[in-house]
């Protein structure tokens, strides 16, 4: 398996997901990737054991998904940057590195001298990556943000799903959603900027907001609105299908499930899905016997194509559905995206022996290549590999003891 980072070292000073999750994608391409936590306090994120409602950790085990997702694959180190008897470390550890990476705020960046001079004047070949809430110019440049405010909220996504008059503003759908969008984008701009120094020998500083993720995620309609010089009309969608075409959207089943259609072109479709539903009649339907009939004609349609669709329960429909050739999808939950054929055929559902040598499984950065599925070894467990990081910089014995007496190193 083609392994295309091989060879690369990120050093990552960062916490939580957005950043941390580029980091995890960069080792599953084969990168070294050595994570700096706090001697003390490691990452903010080791402390949130319940999340949305739900427990984060194994019980009885120290599986913890919410590590593991973004920290796969990476080595921990446990240094107190803080502290001066850490910065010789760090400034070998930077020495060593092709990528340094961070989603520290800028006066933290300042205190800690890891800003882009400090690093650079250590070593002026780095790609220095900052992820941010906001960008790092403009008034809000210092201001911390997470996905629900930067991305979802600023982005224009929780706007976009809210129906209007709601009560209550539509939450995201899973937890650190818009920071794995995130992660993943940052790790695209790092292998660009590799590429980059690899053929004009000029390292670059590469920048990925949330904000601006979350702007291009929505860019289809914030295009529009830039296009119409002003917020885009309230367009209230028809309870079932669209305006001219019965085979678009979601529909509920018999047992409370929900089914997608996806068929574009109706014209094509229809005749099968009138076959597929047990109603061969309607297609020939005089309401509904051509196209142009059909797009006029759709509300009516759409109305029958709910009833059909809410007379059988979901399983049968998905087997229905399965038989023809117009494009559909099962509404699936976690637990069924989890043991999705199409990910699994394709090992983007990929296994990891955890730290107590259970075997576990998580979601696969979904890029591949060479068609091979990726190999995932388990999240560092706290300042796990402290002493083999820093034995390998040269340091014996009684040099870490001295840093971990003095509560640099962990």
């Amino acid at each position: 398996m083609q392994r295309p980072m091989e060879g690369v070292r990120v050093l990552e000073v960062a916490q939580f997901t957005f950043v941390p999750a580029a980091g995890a994608v960069l080792a599953d391409w084969g990168a070294d990737v050595i994570k700096i936590e706090h001697a003390e306090r490691g990452d903010a994120q080791r402390g949130l054991v319940r999340v949305l409602g739900y427990e984060a950790v194994s019980k009885g085990s120290s599986f913890f998904p919410i590590m593991e997702g973004p920290n796969r694959g990476k080595r921990s180190v446990g240094l107190a940057l803080e502290k001066p008897s850490a910065r010789p470390v760090l400034e070998e550890l930077i020495r060593a590195s092709d990528v340094f990476l961070t989603n520290f705020l800028p006066a933290a960046r300042a205190k800690l001298r890891i800003d882009v001079e400090d690093v650079r004047a250590i070593n002026p070949d780095i790609i220095y990556v900052r992820g941010s809430g906001f960008g790092v110019r403009g008034d809000e440049a210092g201001k911390g943000g997470y996905d629900s405010t930067a991305f979802w909220a600023r982005g224009g996504s929780a706007a976009g799903v809210t129906p209007t008059g709601a009560d209550r503003m539509a939450r995201m759908p899973a937890g650190a959603y818009g920071d794995a969008m995130g992660g993943m984008t940052v790790a695209g701009g790092i292998a660009a900027a590799l590429y980059s120094r690899a053929t004009t020998s000029e390292p670059s500083v590469v920048d990925v907001s949330l904000v601006g993720v979350g702007a291009w995620a929505t860019q289809f309609t914030v295009n529009l609105a830039l296009m119409n010089g002003g917020p885009l009309p309230v367009n209230t969608p028809p309870r079932h299908g669209a305006a001219t075409n019965p085979l678009i959207g979601a529909y509920r089943t018999s047992d409370g499930r929900w089914i997608e259609l996806a068929m574009l072109q109706p014209g094509r479709y229809w005749a099968e899905f009138c076959k597929l539903a047990g109603r061969e009649e309607l297609s020939g339907d005089e309401r509904f016997d051509s196209t142009e009939k059909l797009m006029a004609n759709a509300a009516e349609a759409a109305e029958i194509v709910a009833e059909l669709i809410a007379s059988r329960p979901y399983a049968e429909w998905t087997e229905i559905l399965s038989r023809g050739a117009g494009q559909w999808a099962a509404v699936q939950n976690a637990w069924e995206v989890g043991q999705d054929s199409a990910l699994r055929a394709n090992g983007l559902i990929a296994p990891v022996v955890d730290a107590d040598g259970v075997d576990r499984e998580l979601v696969a950065s979904p890029v591949q290549f060479d068609e091979s599925p990726v190999r995932l070894t388990r999240a560092p467990q706290f300042a796990e590999h402290t002493d083999e990081v820093l034995r390998s910089l040269g340091l014996g014995d009684d040099e870490l003891l001295a840093l971990k007496i003095d509560g640099a190193a962990t």
